[in-house]
């Protein structure tokens, strides 16, 4: 005898929660459009000047060649008699440093104040240091001395020489760029099963391989353009004031030799050199030549810079060598006596100090010398080509070929990430928007784009309704 049991109902197919990746990509997949679309002219413009930058350095040893090379001679001449000749030849000028040549067949760069130039300009004046025969005048601009082709360029990438107006540019584009590249590289990630990650896929047509190289030679260029939009808005208008101050608090202050005087300079029994100091300070007595061997002594020795003393003020002989591994310490010399008032070691700099020297000079491409301008060249290059292909895709998610192209996201991807994850990212959100001023104030007008292009959408609804 059987007993027959009920049958169980069947309990119905359970359907799996999305996961967070899942919510968020819709989200990740608008930004990403429109922050390509709207902020991209700007990042193509500053990838194009930095460019134009990164390949001005070799261009600038080429065209002012007779400037910075001479034969090399059997000795060089005192740095005293090579200061004169440029004063003889530039009578107008007030000399404020001096750079000794820095190897053989190089020129002493001598550098004056001078009538019509702007605070952060120089007249440099060219010595051959084997003859001190004058070998041309430039103006030279910054700590890094860039002769007029890099600092046009340098300013075009800068502010496209619009002055302050223009460095809003070039800093949404930085405030932007990690933007774009972190949430792109997520987006690429997030197709590992679909699609080759690490070269474009072969044999694909169409948008599909528009995407394919969009997508491989952004994952080769994602730290690079995340480390130039890092670098660069450190010396940003407005983000750069917020990072400095995170940096002191931090403790990550970059230090500056103590080259202040205890009293007046020079005394009784010393002969004085005219010319040695600028004006407002007491003649030195010391040449040029016994403060850059008293530097020696302290090995700052690689690249020198030899600034004269001011009013209150030593002598500050400082390395330029920036080129890794880098030679950048610093020693203070007293005017009056040659004594050693400080030295300063790069290797005493903070920590946070050492890497945001290392970052800069790697944005000017000082830091590894030619292979440093060749990978900003590469990175400018890749950055153009992905925007391109990104526009390209933009155009071919068009309906019909020939009509408008393809719209993003549909609104309302925020409404499917859970609302932990949602506050979360609002409370990021505003903190970064607040330290990236010009970040927020994109966020906030896409906001405004996408309400306004909305409107019609919701007019239509109400109206079916």
């Amino acid at each position: 005898m059987s007993v027959d049991t009920p049958a169980r109902e069947s309990a119905p197919p359970t359907i799996p929660k999305p996961g967070l990746w899942a919510a968020l990509r819709p989200l990740a997949l608008r930004l990403h459009f429109y922050a390509g679309v709207l902020v991209a002219p700007l990042l193509f413009v500053a990838a194009l000047t930095g460019l134009l930058y990164a390949l001005s350095f070799q261009a600038e040893n080429i065209l002012y060649r007779h400037e910075l090379r001479v034969p090399v001679g059997e000795s060089a001449k005192p740095l005293t008699a090579q200061v004169a000749a440029a004063k003889e030849a530039h009578p107008e000028g007030e000399v404020t440093a001096v750079w000794p040549a820095p190897e053989q067949g190089a020129t002493t760069r001598v550098l004056m104040r001078a009538p019509g130039l702007a605070d952060d300009e120089s007249l440099a004046v060219f010595v051959d240091p084997y003859t001190t025969d004058v070998r041309g005048a430039l103006t030279s601009t910054g700590s890094s001395g860039a002769l007029p082709l890099r600092s046009w360029l340098s300013s075009l990438h800068a502010d496209l020489q619009l002055g302050e107006l223009g460095r809003n540019y070039s800093e949404m584009a930085a405030s932007w760029l990690w933007i774009v590249a972190l949430g792109g590289l997520a987006l690429w990630i997030g197709r590992r099963r679909r699609m080759r990650l690490l070269r474009p896929e072969r044999g694909a047509t169409g948008r599909r391989r528009t995407l394919s190289w969009h997508g491989s030679v952004g994952l080769w260029a994602v730290t690079g353009l995340v480390l130039l939009s890092a670098t660069g808005l450190t010396w940003s208008r407005y983000a750069g004031e917020n990072i400095a101050e995170l940096k002191d608090r931090l403790g990550g202050a970059t230090p500056t030799v103590a080259a202040a005087t205890a009293g007046g300079l020079g005394g009784a029994g010393h002969e004085h050199h005219e010319g040695m100091a600028m004006p407002g300070a007491a003649p030195s007595a010391l040449t040029l030549d016994q403060v850059a061997a008293t530097a020696r002594d302290q090995g700052v020795r690689a690249s020198i810079q030899i600034s004269l003393p001011g009013a209150g003020k030593g002598f500050v002989v400082r390395e330029r060598d920036t080129e890794f591994p880098v030679h950048l310490d610093a020693v203070a010399v007293d005017p009056a006596d040659g004594r050693v008032m400080d030295v300063l070691r790069f290797a005493d700099y903070p920590l946070l100090a050492q890497l945001t020297r290392f970052g800069i000079d790697a944005h000017m491409g000082v830091f590894l010398g030619l292979p440093n301008q060749l990978a900003l060249a590469a990175l400018a290059l890749a950055l153009m080509a992905l925007i391109v292909w990104g526009y390209r895709m933009w155009w071919q998610r068009g309906p019909v070929r020939g009509r408008a192209p393809g719209r993003p996201q549909p609104r309302g991807a925020w409404r499917r990430v859970p609302l932990p994850a949602l506050a979360a990212l609002a409370a990021v959100t505003l903190v970064v928007g607040w330290f990236v001023p010009l970040l927020g104030i994109g966020l906030v007008a896409f906001l405004g784009v996408d309400a306004l292009l909305g409107l019609p959408a919701r007019r239509k609804g109400k109206a079916a309704s």
